[in-house]
């Protein structure tokens, strides 16, 4: 066994652009899939509930799977590149395939077109997700360095998920009113979209793959997925992150699956097209800059605490919900009002993005130290496990509130967009949408709080603690060997 070495610069930046190409389709499919079935191909809403809810929980019991699958993998280039590069090429496929529905496709044969495509997706993209995220614990120390590239790897992804919520419906009209036809111009500027984004996925997983050397000190174990489960139940702190996690992304997933439809059908006017991209704009921005700046303010020049900056985002977060409901209840119609909640939940979110991932990553030395085995692909396939769950849960929401309150029109030309969809809308449905994307969530948060507050254990000191005994042990087993 090797000693792990410091990271290089290449290794940073080649990591980084991994993280950025990985969210850019993350978020393409989370943020547009349901828009994309519903009101441009016509699926309705409850058969896209359905379809998410069902694709995201059958692929979240797949991504333990895939964890013992990278824990058996014993090749020259390493346990975890193989199935990067492999999950990426084969994601990138299916990718365009999903956004490239036949325009003839309709009633049944759609909606089974949008299930299996779906369900491909999410498989595959679990193939190169655990993988890249498996490798933080597996070649980086613990402390400071494993939080640095924490903090890089979260900030690269919330640049990549910002540009796709910035450009995606702009470059969408641009190239389909240039290629598409009457009707056809979302659904032609998707299917090239999604087509550009593959390619950008490939490449720059390529680089992360051929960059990034595996120098993991301890070998991975391999378990059952039973014993996966109960390795997770003995391993209390992971079991408290894991939990964290789902309620968390819940609460977010819920307000970004909705967003859209607030600024289509709540605040409306001609112009909410171009509102909703300046507020993705101004929101996307803080959630990097919160990464890249408010993160190592907290952390390294304030020297506040994990956990405290951790309960600081919760607190933005319930502000950000309680101001975005007053407003909008309100009437207030100015954009630059609500920039100011927008702000203020997706940096609490680009924050407690990087603290969940360094939380989880913390728990690899914790449960090695408890349970004499170090199980970072199961951990973190745990990780992706909740994630798809909850959004699966979230995007059901979000589909049974659309149809419930009848919010769920086809649109199918450029021209459209120019229409106040609003102004259809009675006021009822109005406060309906208001209350789904910010009282679920503020319930949420608030249990996160609790929940977290009670179970946590580990930190700062302690997790240097648990990293000084890690490295001892190691220092003991190679000795022995």
């Amino acid at each position: 066994m090797e000693t792990k070495r410091g990271l290089t610069g290449v290794e940073k930046a080649s990591y980084g652009l991994g993280a950025f190409a990985k969210d850019v389709v993350y978020m393409m499919t989370a943020a547009y899939i349901l828009y994309y079935f519903q009101d441009v191909m016509g699926v309705s809403a409850w058969a896209m509930g359905v379809i998410l809810l069902g694709a995201r929980v059958f692929d979240a019991f797949n991504d333990p799977i895939m964890g013992i699958i990278v824990g058996k993998t014993k090749t020259r280039w390493g346990k975890f590149r193989p199935w990067l590069l492999i999950g990426t090429i084969l994601n990138a496929v299916i990718l365009y395939v999903m956004f490239s529905c036949p325009p003839k496709l309709d009633g049944p044969g759609l909606v089974c077109y949008a299930a299996v495509t779906y369900i491909l997706w999410g498989i595959t993209y679990t193939m190169m997700d655990i993988p890249f995220w498996s490798m933080i614990p597996a070649f980086t120390k613990g402390g400071s360095e494993r939080e640095n590239l924490t903090t890089l790897a979260r900030s690269c992804s919330g640049v990549g998920a910002a540009v796709v919520q910035v450009l995606a419906l702009k470059i969408v009209h641009f190239v389909g009113e240039a290629l598409g036809g009457p009707g056809d111009v979302e659904r032609v500027g998707f299917q090239y979209l999604a087509l550009f984004v593959g390619i950008l996925f490939v490449v720059f997983t390529a680089i992360t793959c051929i960059n990034i050397k595996e120098n993991s000190t301890a070998d991975m174990e391999t378990v059952s997925v039973g014993q996966m489960f109960s390795s997770l139940r003995h391993n209390d702190q992971a079991m408290a992150i894991v939990v964290t996690i789902v309620l968390v992304d819940i609460a977010m997933y819920i307000t970004s699956n909705l967003v859209i439809y607030f600024f289509k059908y709540d605040l409306g006017g001609t112009g909410w097209f171009d509102d909703y991209t300046i507020f993705n704009l101004v929101a996307g921005a803080s959630q990097v800059l919160a990464m890249m700046v408010l993160y190592p303010l907290f952390r390294q020049i304030l020297k506040i605490s994990n956990i405290k900056i951790f309960y600081t985002g919760l607190f933005m977060s319930v502000i950000g919900y309680v101001a975005l409901l007053i407003l909008s209840a309100a009437g207030v119609k100015t954009l630059a009002v609500f920039l100011i909640p927008g702000v203020l939940i997706m940096a609490a979110s680009g924050i407690n993005n990087i603290l969940i991932t360094v939380f989880l990553a913390n728990t690899c030395d914790y449960g090695e130290l408890k349970n004499n085995r170090r199980d970072e692909s199961v951990i973190f396939s745990m990780q992706t496990f909740v994630v798809k769950l909850a959004s699966g849960i979230a995007a059901f929401v979000a589909s049974a509130t659309l149809a419930v309150l009848h919010l769920s029109d086809k649109a199918t030309t450029a021209a459209e967009q120019k229409i106040d969809f609003a102004a259809a809308v009675d006021a009822s449905r109005k406060m309906g949408l208001r209350m789904t994307m910010t009282l679920v969530p503020i319930v949420v948060l608030v249990i996160v709080f609790f929940w977290f507050k009670k179970k946590y254990i580990l930190t700062d000191e302690k997790v240097l603690e648990l990293s000084k005994e890690v490295e001892a042990l190691h220092a003991k087993e190679k000795k022995q060997s």
